[in-house]
């Protein structure tokens, strides 16, 4: 899928993606899961640079679920290690290309060298004004949602806001993803066909995109083919097609 079929008019702000497939890819190729989980990182460095590359101005990419938590301990230790690592390699290549990085998630439940590499990184690029690349980490979209209720239900309790008064933008203002727009495209690898406790609420109206690709396999081609597919959908938010024309 060439560069020059994408119409850069018609691009979607916020690109969202479920990365899965490193375990699988592993196996297929007869090596061990942490190679997938290495090979998994490159494919990462790809996609940023090839949103980047089109001018894409958000990229938010599910890096690590509430639910990872459970995996086997020698898999978290690995995965948080290569993390560490990712970050301190791909600081100067995320300086050099503009890119700005943000996390959301239950960051503080992450061990303390993988708060500390994040935070450098995070304040290093504040000021960059290309693509927001938002890493999802330690994340839940029913925690998200349910953080949101309590904080805005201890607001109700201290009359600091009226219980008439909570809407839409009252619920995104305590979300973690309260600086970003909804999403536009949401792209899942591997297969699979399900949105596994990811920006539920951010993704009510989004395109979604399924592909049988395994993580490590998605390219820049792989991208441009999805934003192809979504350029060729009429998006209505429940209007009806006559309305829109």
């Amino acid at each position: 899928m060439s560069f020059k079929e994408i119409n850069l008019e018609m691009l979607p702000q916020h690109i969202a993606i479920i990365m899965d497939g490193n375990g699988r890819w592993a196996k297929q190729h007869g090596k061990m899961r942490v190679r997938g989980h290495e090979a998994g990182a490159q494919a990462v460095r790809k996609t940023v640079e090839s949103a980047a590359k089109l001018g894409i101005k958000h990229l938010t990419l599910y890096a690590f679920s509430t639910e990872n938590w459970s995996r086997p301990k020698t898999e978290v230790n690995t995965l948080m290690g290569l993390l560490v690592k990712s970050l301190r390699r791909e600081l100067e290549r995320m300086v050099t290309n503009n890119i700005k990085l943000s996390a959301i998630g239950s960051l503080d439940k992450l061990p303390k060298s993988v708060q500390h590499e994040l935070q450098e990184v995070i304040l290093k690029t504040t000021h960059n004004s290309g693509t927001h690349l938002t890493l999802a980490i330690s994340y839940g979209a029913r925690e998200e949602i349910k953080q949101a209720v309590k904080q805005i239900s201890e607001k109700v309790k201290n009359n600091i806001i009226p219980v008439e008064s909570i809407d839409e933008t009252i619920i995104n203002e305590h979300l973690y993803t309260q600086h970003l727009p909804d999403v536009d495209l949401l792209i899942r690898t591997s297969g699979e066909v399900r949105i596994s406790n990811f920006l539920l609420w951010q993704i009510a109206y989004a395109e979604l995109y399924f592909t049988d690709e395994l993580w490590p396999e998605f390219d820049e081609q792989s991208l441009n083919q999805a934003i192809l597919s979504y350029q060729k959908r009429e998006r209505r938010f429940g209007k009806t097609s006559e309305q829109l024309t």
